[in-house]
């Protein structure tokens, strides 16, 4: 018998609702769906994102959304430039947290980058840019659209300033802002700050942890600006907030 051709099995990320649904699909982390039907991009078969992981963001919003770490295979199909990818098979391996969505965009990132010359090995990324800082002390900063900036080490600085961009804190003391159109902001490590300040931002923090919002109207222009401390007045940990246009806090909607 001769060599039969080896399945493609690629992993990839799949955003979900809170339920871990998907187009009213119900999906489960550590089981194995198939489609029946045609496979094909945009069309039919279980989608996911291949390429710059932070990209699946265009689909499922950080503030109200599940992601899991996926395997796709059988048919598989792409379409164009876009990263999705249909699947006849999918298996959910894990599930992804902000924190891991950012890890796995820094990866990705670092991972097709090239150095400046030999001696200083300078990246740049101007569209889904990732910036990681884990010493303490130290600063990330991502400018670029879809961008994420992750500060792990105590008393650390995390900002994203472009449109749909992510920024995370984890070390104790530290601070999150993420100022583009509908970013993110978490701040989970001890007595640290979480700050949306662009249009339909969002914020998140642990126990103790502040969050800033602010309301902007279709013009951009600031209506309210709130704070808040995680654990009063209603304000609950591990999710996110946004302000409505009464200047009033409420957990972030799926988009």
């Amino acid at each position: 018998m001769g060599d039969q051709k080896q399945e493609e099995v690629i992993t990839s990320i799949k955003g979900f609702d809170q339920n871990w649904q998907c187009r009213g699909f119900q999906f489960e982390i550590g089981k194995t769906y198939e489609h029946e039907g045609k496979v094909e991009a945009c069309k039919g078969g279980f989608h996911a994102i291949e390429g710059y992981p932070l990209e699946v963001f265009d689909y499922y919003p950080p503030a109200s959304s599940k992601f899991a770490s996926v395997e796709q295979s059988g048919d598989l199909s792409r379409e164009g430039e876009d990263s999705k990818v249909a699947s006849r098979k999918i298996t959910l391996k894990a599930e992804l947290n902000f924190h891991g969505l950012i890890k796995a965009a820094i990866e990705y990132t670092f991972s097709r980058a090239n150095p400046v010359d030999k001696e200083t090995p300078a990246f740049s990324d101007k569209e889904n840019g990732a910036a990681s800082s884990t010493g303490d002390y130290g600063a990330a900063s991502s400018t670029g659209n879809r961008g994420a900036a992750s500060s792990t080490g105590n008393r650390g600085a995390a900002s994203s300033t472009g449109n749909r961009g992510a920024a995370s804190s984890t070390g104790d003391y530290g601070a999150a802002s993420s100022t583009g159109y509908q970013g993110a902001a978490s701040s989970t490590g001890k007595n640290s700050v979480a700050m949306a300040s662009g249009y339909a931002g969002r914020a998140m923090g642990a126990d103790g942890c502040a969050i800033f919002l602010v309301y902007r109207d279709d013009d951009y222009n600031i209506v309210h600006a709130r704070a808040a401390i995680v654990g009063r007045d209603g304000i609950k940990a591990g999710v996110y907030y946004q302000l409505e246009a009464d200047g009033e806090f409420v957990e972030a909607a799926e988009q």
